[in-house]
């Protein structure tokens, strides 16, 4: 190594350097012969004489190289000595660079680790933060147990430390003490309760990380912080929202009490539906008794709900499957989206997703069917990436798409990757199974790729082919026969133990052909493989008990090649067969069945999905993945019964108030109310609001103090805490996306201003704690109800501004033997229910006899999806028509709902299909309450188009007409002539959709879509662009 190497820009040290570079060069160049070797030397010795120089720049330097080598993956360790030298350095960045070192090596150097642990226990007093946590963790880093009392004691005093940095250190310190000496549990478990109160976002994580690794079993620690966790939740470290999600997914499943019940009660409503309104109602009123999901359920929910857009797809994942464990089945879906998200990340990504929609579409398949198309494979794909989703795609598989998916799959088949091809031809094996309407088809596509010039696929064909024919031998005997001339060309052993064993089977159903394929085969017994010798000597003796005749010699021909065959498997099967067909004086009572043994009806094949077992595993879990419970894995337990007393958790919010409330009232109680706008003000009414709520901003703002400054805080007081805290929560939820809508805002802002009145109110009246949280968590529903209201007022629903009268057919009078069905949409609301597309049908008799008893039947509806029917019709007199009102909630999609439009004598199935126009309500609102909704709907909400058209298309009274043809939506008030803009909301879930239309120079204009339904915008957009663009 040259001299050039240390040369340093320093004045201080840079000639020393130059002087030990020269030096380190002139000692070792005699050695140049031994090569690769004197040059680690050289550098290592090198290395060593700059640690011991008396410059920093020196020693800084090599410092600098040697955590470069250890980041590089080479081993570093036989500089210890000379590196442990310099922990009571006094420049900080070498000491840091230090500590970095020892926490590598202090493991593997324990004896010299150990002579420095003074040191190590001064530097847990430096002013330094960064030292204190480095200190920290090097001393955990020695792994011998006398040194335990040590480190209990430094954790101890760490996770009291005014830095949150060493807070979290400690927390880290506490699984690595434990994995040491288990023993300290106990004390440990003190450690992690009063790291489990701390307000720091820093520490939440890791505190969580030694919580599940110490006491998981432990959920009384997570009582008094289970709110606050949740509303932390959206500003801890991204590694840090994993851990919390995964421990309180299984909080969840003990404390609460299932949400699923919910959807049992509403299938059950659907079933009953024709039961009189009194019954009706008995039955809702009862189904609400038994369940009203907890508002801290509620509360975990909604907090998680903005991780699914995380950047992070481990988070993505975690929320995943936490609303997969303890959401309602109605709000699942929404994971959907997010999950396809994550299939544009890298390999390893897209394969622990797509094993966990494999999962959830055995069950689920509606969640998934909208992104039927994300799931095609590419032929860039991996072979694992390309089999998950073949399974996917199989699971996803129904009559309408099936088509569909069967042309997608003829192409995999003809695929480079043989063993991709393979896992096609199975899963259009299964597809066959699984829907018997095409069951037909799939067998005689398999057959046709019996001639295909690749013998994998062909023998794959003959493998699935075997297990479809199990199901209906009877009717396929030219298939068998068509396989047993394949015998000549096959050589997979597989195939040709399938053809022979189907050959077996169905014996006397090809007469002639199977003792001709015996003397095949046991011309060429000793050459085949084991499995198809196994295979030969079960259809010989099939064959010998059903036409013995032809072939009792050839048989015994066989079974005495068998005898003395090298596979003992084949020796023994060769005995048993004989003893069993062959009777003799020695044969036992069994002979007299063997017919029945090997001739018996044999059940067909259950062509399942491998993952249908997977499900008792917790998704996105190690487990899961490997099928099999991995070290360490926490089961999820069952929900309870009846759920636990909730007051745990609301024992430190009312205490916390009480410590707070006096110190200085008065003083700071107007600036929290002049943060919000005076309008606001006005409309805050309610005296009650949800604890879960009005803690969130509380939890939120104490983090951000705790971040921004090490005091304590305890003394501050109450009114000007949750100022501070009200405006860190708006601030925090602004940055994550919290907040895509008015209303949500505006109840937040609501729930802060009750918080005010409630902590004047407990001050002066010390009202008991338990009916405090009585009072608010009966009023939640109320308070939210009321603002949400309040927070409508800006979307109030006008009536519409056109109505087509397109109608579309929904029964053609050829399908319908004489009865014809059409149906429209007459955009009013729904009187069966708000969330409802009013629908009506008009019924025609083209008979020239009486139709009865007209009714919907059995209804096939997406799921989520609901449907109010009209009352049966009783007659339909001949050339008669009538017209009745349906409700269908289509759940803001534009999914088709199937049922059966019914008669006295046939059932016809329908379809009802709605235009995306259709699934809008349509909204008055100013032109300023509409560039403020469209100011909050910006980014991923928003998509634009260019629209080409001649000049006398873009006429005012034109585009209005082709707009509200297309969609239900209102006209907002302009006040500019180039612009002209429309509102409108979702039906379903009440969101808006704002349509705006710009005018540019010469013959173009942007149609601009601001909605958070960006699905429903994005296929509005597309409707809209071609009516705007055609003359």
């Amino acid at each position: 190594m040259s001299s050039n190497s240390f040369a340093y820009s320093e004045q201080s040290g840079g000639g020393e350097a130059t002087e030990l570079g020269q030096e380190a060069t002139s000692t070792i160049s005699p050695s140049g012969a031994f090569g690769l070797f004197s040059s680690d030397l050289k550098k290592n010795e090198d290395l060593k004489q700059m640690l011991e120089s008396n410059k920093d720049s020196a020693k800084l330097d090599a410092m600098k190289r040697i955590v470069g080598m250890i980041a590089k993956g080479k081993n570093a360790s036989e500089l210890f000595p000379a590196v442990v030298k310099n922990v009571a350095s006094k420049n900080i960045e070498i000491k840091k660079l230090v500590y970095v070192y020892l926490v590598r090596y202090a493991e593997e150097q324990q004896d010299l680790a150990l002579l420095s642990i003074s040191t190590f226990q001064r530097a847990l007093k430096d002013p330094n933060q960064l030292i204190r946590a480095s200190a920290l963790r090097v001393l955990s880093s020695i792994r011998v147990p006398i040194i335990v009392p040590i480190m209990m004691l430094a954790i101890k005093e760490a996770s009291a430390d005014l830095s949150p940095y060493v807070r979290k250190n400690a927390a880290h310190a506490i699984q690595k003490l434990y994995s040491l000496d288990p023993e300290q549990k106990e004390m440990l478990i003190e450690v992690i309760e009063k790291l489990l109160k701390d307000k720091s976002t820093l520490v939440a994580g890791s505190v969580v990380m030694a919580f599940e690794e110490v006491c998981p079993d432990r959920i009384d620690l997570i009582h008094k912080n289970y709110r606050k966790l949740c509303n932390l939740l959206v500003d801890v470290e991204e590694w840090g929202q994993v851990v919390i999600i995964h421990m309180l997914t299984r909080y969840a499943r003990t404390q609460f009490v299932s949400p699923w019940k919910e959807e049992d009660g509403l299938e059950d409503d659907e079933k009953n539906f024709y039961d009189s309104d009194d019954d009706q109602k008995e039955k809702t009123d009862k189904r609400k008794k038994s369940y009203t999901m907890d508002p801290d359920h509620r509360l975990l929910i909604r907090n998680t709900k903005p991780l699914l857009q995380s950047r992070n797809a481990a988070v993505v994942m975690a929320v995943a499957q936490l609303y997969w464990h303890i959401s309602p089945k109605s709000e699942v879906g929404i994971i959907s989206k997010s999950l396809v998200r994550l299939l544009r990340s890298n390999r390893e990504v897209q394969y622990i997703v797509l094993q966990n929609i494999a999962t959830m579409s055995i069950q689920r398949k509606g969640m998934f069917e909208p992104y039927l198309k994300s799931f095609y494979v590419r032929s860039t794909d991996p072979t694992m990436i390309k089999t998950l989703k073949l399974e996917i795609l199989t699971n996803l598989a129904n009559e309408a798409n099936i088509s569909t998916l069967l042309r997608e799959f003829q192409t995999y088949v003809k695929s480079q990757d043989k063993e991709f091809a393979a896992a096609t031809i199975q899963t259009i094996g299964r597809c066959a199974t699984n829907i018997s309407e095409v069951t037909d088809t799939c067998l005689n596509g398999l057959v046709c790729l019996l001639s295909n010039r690749d013998e994998i696929v062909v023998a794959e064909s003959v493998v699935v082919i075997k297990k479809l024919l199990q199901m209906q031998p009877a009717q396929h005997g030219e298939i068998i026969k068509h396989m047993a001339k394949l015998l000549d060309s096959i050589t997979v052993p597989v195939a040709r133990a399938s053809i022979l064993w189907l050959i077996g089977e169905n014996c006397e159903r090809v007469p002639k052909i199977a003792p001709d394929v015996l003397r095949k085969m046991a011309k060429g017994f000793t050459s085949e493989d084991d499995l198809v010798k196994l295979q030969i000597l079960n259809l010989g003796a099939k064959l010998y008990l059903t036409n013995s005749k032809q072939t009792k010699l050839l048989t015994q021909y066989i079974l005495n090649l068998g005898k003395y065959d090298q596979n003992y498997d084949i020796r023994d099967r060769t005995r048993f067969i004989r003893q069993l067909i062959v009777p003799n004086e020695k044969s036992g009572a069994l002979s007299k069945y063997a017919k029945k043994i090997f001739l018996a009806q044999k059940p067909a094949p259950l062509l399942e999905s491998p993952f249908k077992d997977r499900d008792h595993f917790q998704l996105g879990t190690l487990s899961h993945t490997l099928n099999t419970k991995a070290t360490g894995y926490l089961e999820l337990s069952n929900w309870p019964e009846v759920a636990p007393d909730p007051s745990v958790r609301n024992v430190e919010v009312i205490e916390l108030a009480k410590e707070w409330t006096p110190a200085g009232k008065a003083k700071k109680e107007n600036p929290a109310k002049k943060f919000y706008s005076e309008s606001e003000e006005e409309e805050d009414s309610s005296d009650s609001s949800s604890d879960s709520d009005s803690e969130s901003g509380s939890a939120s703002g104490e983090q951000e103090e705790e971040g921004d400054s090490s005091d304590d805080s305890s003394e501050d007081s109450s009114s000007e805490h949750k100022s501070d805290s009200e405006s860190a929560s708006e601030v925090g939820n602004k940055r994550t996306a919290k907040r895509n809508s008015k209303s949500k805002r505006k109840r937040d802002s609501e729930d802060g201003e009750n918080e005010n009145e409630k902590s004047k109110t407990s001050d002066s009246s010390n009202a008991d704690s338990s009916s405090i949280e009585e009072s608010s968590s009966d009023s939640e529903s109320e308070s939210e109800s009321e603002s949400e209201s309040e927070s409508r007022k800006v979307t109030k629903v006008s009536t519409p501004v056109f109505v087509p009268v397109k109608t579309h057919v929904l029964l053609h009078r050829m399908s319908g033997k004489g009865l014809a069905a059409h149906y429209f949409f007459p955009r009013q609301p729904c009187i069966f229910g708000d969330k409802m597309v009013s629908v009506q049908i008009t019924l025609n008799n083209t008979t020239d006899r009486k139709i009865e008893n007209i009714h919907i039947g059995g209804k096939r509806l997406p799921v989520g999806m609901q449907m109010h029917v009209f009352n049966t019709i009783e007659s339909l007199e001949p050339e008669g028509s009538i017209t009745v009102s349906m409700g269908i909630d289509f759940c803001d999609s534009t999914q088709t709902a199937s049922f059966q439009l019914c008669t006295k004598d046939d059932c016809f199935n329908v379809n009802i299909q709605p235009p995306v126009g259709e699934l809008l309500l349509p909204v008055a609102m100013s032109e300023k309450d509409f560039k403020k909704e469209q100011g909050m709907l910006t980014g991923m909400n928003e998509t634009s188009t260019v629209i080409i058209a001649a000049p006398q298309n873009f006429t005012p009274s034109v585009i209005l007409q082709k707009v509200v043809n297309v969609a239900n939506v209102g006209v907002v008030p302009s006040g500019q002539d180039h612009i002209h803009r429309f509102a409108a909301k979702t039906v379903h879930s009440g969101s808006l959709m704002l349509v705006t239309v710009e005018l540019k120079e010469g013959s173009t204009a942007q149609l601009i879509i601001n909605t958070e339904k960006t699905v429903i915008g994005s296929v509005l957009l597309r409707e809209l662009k071609p009516v705007l663009s055609q003359g």
